[in-house]
């Protein structure tokens, strides 16, 4: 994809990125953001894709501009009206660009530093033009739990009707850009040196839009008798470690799109919600890993989940493009979350162990028991109990999005690698890896007389496991402090 005679970039990136098709429509604008958006179509095409004069069945990308704290009505948000206003069989991804001068900016976080202290929140401080009466909730939450970036890009993407949005900061100069997505992603790039600046920008979004979901699962026979569910000890165990993880906050409040803005349905390209994060453990009796479902199906409440809040994963499809499922008797059978696959296919590449007799079901199993996933960090971990699994380079330079195939072929390759897991008798009993701009992934071994997910939060609450808020946006490097504990940098 790369013209190499034009450019050396000095980050790794993906092999997979594919060539892009990608059209600029904008609609209000300011002399700084026209001039960032001719730069950035002039990269597109140094960059090997191909900028378009009017979109197309190949179109995969438009970007579009909306302005700075200006509530859009949703029947002219290009979200809502991509199709029918360019007559498209299909949605490309769309991409606002709003411009924010440096008073705007720093001024929209101040002011979210100061309503985010209060403890409760004051509702009448998330009064913004174009937000439902809700939405204060929200922006509270994910303020507190991102900081005010994070409740300024709720923020945006709520008046712009935009889910993904490039902010420009500057005044007759840009000084960076923040890209924000549905998780909560916002990396911050400098634009002090305009090739790295906009060659950056175009690999960031050619990263995002070059991978594919893998949510298309597939039901399989026989289902799982009601009677045979009823004598497995996994679901109730589920239903505990719910409990215990929700005692310790680990999963914060789901997003709701009603609940931040008035529109009369969600676009076909966005859930009407998502919850935050997932887990699953194996079960030996019918040899199969118990999920949570997927948060879009449904509101899904993680830390207080029923039998009904569950599914059962066998196997991974031969393309990848989705687990393989097996539907409970009598039971609600919705899918399960969107990183099905990878909490799945991590086995593949990892040892199996053997159960001894003072199991409950002994036999053979996948050496991982468990596996959380959640929109957290970790600031420093305890060397002797946990393992650090990072990723391959370029995920770091790169980010890629929830639910795809790039995200589980990662995760898969990084626990795959994790000493303490390729070999079953090291004495530490859980490896982590961290997703840049998303959250974490923890795996845990089998430990005899523990339940599932028990070494995991009794490791927070010894502090063995630092949980915090601050998701890296980029690398993450941990360094020994003079204890030897691991720390954040």
């Amino acid at each position: 994809m790369l013209n190499s005679s034009e450019f050396t970039l000095s980050r790794p990136v993906h092999h997979w990125l594919r060539q892009l098709h990608v059209f600029y429509s904008p609609e209000k604008t300011t002399p700084l953001l026209d001039e960032f958006a001719r730069n950035l179509m002039e990269y597109f095409q140094k960059l090997g894709h191909f900028p378009q004069n009017f979109p197309d069945e190949n179109t995969d990308l438009v970007l579009t501009t909306a302005p700075f704290g200006v509530a859009l009505n949703w029947r002219k948000a290009y979200l809502f009206t991509v199709r029918k206003r360019f007559k498209l069989r299909h949605t490309p991804a769309i991409y606002s660009i709003i411009h924010a001068t440096n008073h705007q900016f720093q001024e929209s976080l101040d002011y979210f530093a100061r309503v985010l202290a209060k403890e409760p929140p004051d509702p009448k401080d998330y009064e913004f033009p174009g937000l439902s009466p809700r939405a204060f909730r929200t922006l509270f939450e994910q303020g507190r739990r991102g900081g005010p970036i994070l409740a300024l890009a709720r923020l945006l993407q709520s008046q712009s009707k935009s889910i993904r949005i490039i902010l420009l900061v500057g005044d007759d100069e840009l000084d960076a850009a923040y890209l924000f997505d549905l998780v909560g992603a916002h990396p911050r790039i400098e634009a002090s040196d305009p090739d790295f600046f906009y060659s950056d920008i175009v690999l960031r979004l050619a990263t995002t839009l070059s991978t594919r979901e893998v949510t298309a699962h597939q039901v399989i026979e026989p289902p799982v008798s009601q009677q045979q569910w009823q004598r497995l000890t996994t679901p109730a165990a589920m239903q505990r470690a719910a409990i215990e993880l929700g005692k310790r906050n680990f999963f914060t409040e789901m997003v709701r799109i009603t609940d931040l803005v008035h529109v009369p349905a969600v676009a076909d390209t966005v859930a009407q919600q998502y919850s935050e994060g997932c887990f699953a453990t194996w079960d030996p009796q019918i040899n199969a890993l118990i999920a949570t479902i997927t948060g879009s199906a449904r509101p899904v409440e993680k830390d207080q989940i029923s039998e009904d809040d569950l599914a059962v994963i066998v196997g991974v499809r031969e393309d990848g493009s989705g687990a393989i499922i097996r539907h409970v008797e009598g039971k609600r059978n919705d899918p399960p979350s969107s990183e099905a696959v990878e909490m799945m296919d991590m086995d593949s590449r990892l040892p199996q162990i053997t159960l001894g007799a003072g199991w409950e079901h002994p036999g053979q199993v996948p050496v991982v028991r468990s596996k959380l996933h959640g929109h957290r960090g970790i600031g420093g971990y305890d060397p002797a109990l946990v393992e650090f699994a990072p990723l391959d380079p370029p995920y770091y330079a790169y980010p890629v999005s929830c639910a795809t195939e790039a995200q589980a072929q990662g995760i898969v390759r990084a626990f795959g690698r994790a000493a303490a897991l390729r070999n079953p008798d090291d004495p530490r009993k859980l490896v982590f890896t961290v997703l840049p701009g998303h959250g974490i992934v923890i795996a845990e071994k089998w430990v005899p007389g523990a339940e599932p997910f028990q070494i995991i939060y009794e490791a927070m609450d010894s502090g063995a496991l630092l949980i915090e808020n601050h998701i890296p946006q980029g690398e993450v490097r941990y360094r020994p402090d003079k204890t030897g504990f691991m720390l954040l940098q």
